[in-house]
């Protein structure tokens, strides 16, 4: 989802940031925490840490006693917890398995196995009579079948979330024979239920692009795929702000990017997500190439690639832009983080073949941003609103009345809102967290509903498939456009 993709890509960049600066922890200006330190304090381990940092929780390499480690700002740790209450209230009550309770399950899962139980249902049933989560007893199951198999061949079909599973572990380096041993399933079997999974993971690769003539004409790689053009002139020194942290102020020292250089960049990042998507579309779904996946996924790398250059260029614009509209009540960190997503989003919809310089619209975005989410900046930007929409929007310069368009997207809300109530109480409450529609939330991820909503990522997945089905044909019936 291109929602966590964006949470994802800020986590590291900012991580990066830190560790690029030799910060110590103690000139900061707040309370830094190692992951020992978090660990102690919500009674949990340091694994949890690492999931809880994958979840979102942003982290910066900082220089502890002459030594650089991962550290937390105390306003980092405060503002995960808030979000995620359920799921730190969740590690805090996890207590690891004694060697004792593990020789139970393993005993008892024997006996399940015995009894003709197949694994997933041992997995339930384990889970009931421990209270433990299907991770831990699976993960428990997968440790002791790497010396001694539980379960006998079923020959059941395994399913998506297992194929992501054995895609994860084969990448990570566990060999086919163990994986072969922990499924049950013969080497050709393992290699192709690894193709599976990773056909399905590139399908939800987020290749939308701007497209551009270009693209299609002879010899486009060498115009869109060459080196960035260099500077004419040497790029002026920009005066770095006294007042910011260090980890900010080091970001004064990427070099500006000329108009040209700019139109470079965009071009290439929309060419390669082109080029991926095209190869994407000759995949068979069947019998997927390998050699084309590689060549999906290595293009898809480059783009990522350029798309956090733009972004290392482009942040001090987020850094201006929070400074002139922080207030005493808010955490400036905190503006620049939601200032930084608007930068990503910018990113994904600027055209770079509208001759437009990149800074004018990333502004608007990122202040149409603060207009939604900063007290106090409602009446200021009321009667810039249109602007900023259009602008961010990216639509042509001539316009319908912009009474007229407020009062067709007035009638889409009310529309799409009808349409909405023809889901039950949990397909609108899926469909809402993945795709945003709540304003006051960023879009979640299937694993993230699915902890919130105490289901699993699968299940979420399914209910997701079918509300979206009765919506298009809602939508079909009504006639309104629909992009899900």
């Amino acid at each position: 989802a291109p929602g966590i993709d964006l949470i994802h890509d800020l986590r590291l960049l900012v991580e990066d940031l830190s560790d690029s600066v030799d910060l110590p922890a103690d000139a900061v200006g707040e309370q830094v925490l190692t992951v020992e330190d978090l660990a102690k304090q919500f009674n949990v381990s340091t694994k949890t840490i690492a999931r809880w940092r994958e979840a979102g929780l942003v982290s910066r390499r900082l220089v502890f006693d002459g030594r650089k480690r991962v550290g937390f700002l105390r306003s980092s740790v405060d503002r995960f917890v808030r979000a995620n209450q359920e799921r730190v209230e969740r590690g805090a009550r996890f207590r690891q398995l004694t060697v004792e309770e593990r020789a139970e399950l393993i005993d008892h899962a024997r006996r399940l196995a015995d009894e003709g139980h197949s694994r997933p249902e041992a997995i339930r049933l384990l889970v009931d009579r421990t209270g433990r989560t299907a991770d831990t007893v699976r993960a428990t199951l997968a440790t002791h079948e790497e010396k001694e198999a539980i379960f006998a061949e079923t020959g059941g079909v395994l399913t998506d979330r297992q194929k992501e599973q054995i895609l994860d572990e084969h990448r990570s380096g566990i060999s086919v024979e163990k994986l072969m041993k922990r499924y049950a399933r013969s080497k050709t079997t393992i290699y192709r239920l690894v193709a599976e999974a990773r056909y399905e993971r590139i399908q939800r690769l987020p290749l939308d692009f701007i497209a551009n003539d270009r693209f299609r004409r002879r010899g486009a790689d060498a115009a869109c795929l060459g080196p960035m053009p260099e500077a004419e002139t040497t790029p002026r020194k920009v005066r770095r702000p006294s007042d910011l942290p260090a980890y900010l102020a080091s970001l004064y020292e990427v070099p500006l990017l000329t108009r040209e250089q700019e139109a470079h960049l965009f071009r290439k990042y929309n060419y390669l997500k082109f080029k991926a998507a095209r190869l994407r579309d000759t995949l068979n779904a069947e019998r997927p190439q390998t050699a084309v996946m590689d060549e999906i996924e290595d293009l898809y790398a480059q783009a990522v690639e350029v798309k956090n250059y733009l972004s290392r260029a482009n942040l001090r614009l987020v850094v201006s832009i929070a400074k002139k509209r922080m207030t005493p009540n808010q955490s400036f960190f905190e503006l620049v983080s939601d200032g930084n997503v608007s930068l990503m989003k910018a990113i994904e919809k600027f055209d770079f073949a509208r001759g437009n310089k990149f800074s004018t619209y990333a502004t608007w975005a990122i202040v149409k941003n603060y207009a939604r989410t900063i007290p106090g900046e409602y009446k200021h930007q009321d009667r810039f609103r249109t602007s900023y929409d259009e602008l961010f929007d990216a639509t042509e310069e001539h316009r319908a009345n912009p009474v007229l368009r407020e009062a067709a997207q007035a009638d889409r809300v009310e529309k799409i809102r009808k349409i909405l109530r023809r889901l039950d109480d949990r397909e609108q409450q899926i469909v809402i967290r993945r795709f945003g529609l709540d304003h006051n939330r960023e879009p979640l991820t299937l694993k993230e509903v699915g902890a919130e909503m105490g289901v699993t990522k699968e299940r979420v997945r399914q209910i997701e498939a079918r509300a979206l089905t009765k919506l298009r044909k809602a939508a079909a019936e009504d006639r309104i456009a629909l992009e899900l």
